[in-house]
């Protein structure tokens, strides 16, 4: 795989935006409107946070079955793109403004097709059955997705020890890998600039094999 794209989920702090900004990732994602998240953000938090990211980082409101208000909402906020976890209704997703990433886990793939024909879905993010549960999947699944143009990235339970193996087990589906947890302190209170900057290098190392 060349060049794998990067996304580090969950972003909370200016704190966390200077270690992605070093890092050198391709998205950071920012939880919205979803309060069980010990990450979820205020939308006027979030929007202060995207302001501080380094050109060329793409802001990702993630989101789990959002009114077409909070989508409107974080199109007005100045997010990039959008992540929609759960069931949506497709007027919600046709209305948006912005490239929408459709998470998917590995129960509901039954869906993929029908997200794939809409031209305002950009990319998917393949989770485990439980989002944001930290815990990986069968990656040998991805095998069976049908072919897309569009952006696959790879998420669920990944981290600087497993994602070498991940990329390699899902060569020629994904473009690239999201994590959250994964690159969190070992008391889960914030993300750890060294586990963050393992990630990226096994990442980047495994595309010039």
């Amino acid at each position: 795989m060349k060049n794998p794209l990067i996304k580090i989920c969950g972003i909370t702090s200016e704190e966390e935006i200077g270690y992605i900004a070093k890092a050198g990732i391709d998205y950071a994602g920012f939880v919205l409107f979803f309060p069980k998240s010990k990450r979820n953000l205020s939308l006027e938090c979030a929007k202060k946070l995207i302001a501080k990211l380094p050109a060329g980082v793409v802001s990702v409101a993630v989101t789990v079955s959002p009114t077409k208000e909070q989508v409107e909402a974080v199109v007005e906020a100045g997010f990039l793109a959008i992540q929609i976890h759960g069931k949506i209704e497709d007027s919600v997703i046709t209305s948006c403004r912005i490239p929408v990433f459709k998470a998917f886990n590995v129960s509901d793939m039954d869906a993929f097709s029908h997200y794939e024909e809409m031209d305002e879905v950009a990319g998917f993010v393949m989770d485990a059955a439980v989002p944001g549960s930290g815990k990986t999947f069968d990656w040998d699944l991805l095998q069976k997705l049908p072919s897309t143009e569009k952006q696959v990235l790879l998420a669920g339970g990944l981290n600087p020890d497993n994602v070498g193996e991940a990329l390699a087990a899902c060569a020629g589906k994904i473009d690239g890998v999201d994590t959250s947890s994964g690159v969190e302190r070992t008391d889960g209170n914030g993300k750890s600039k060294e586990r963050i900057e393992a990630f990226v290098r096994t990442v980047r190392g495994s595309s010039e094999k």
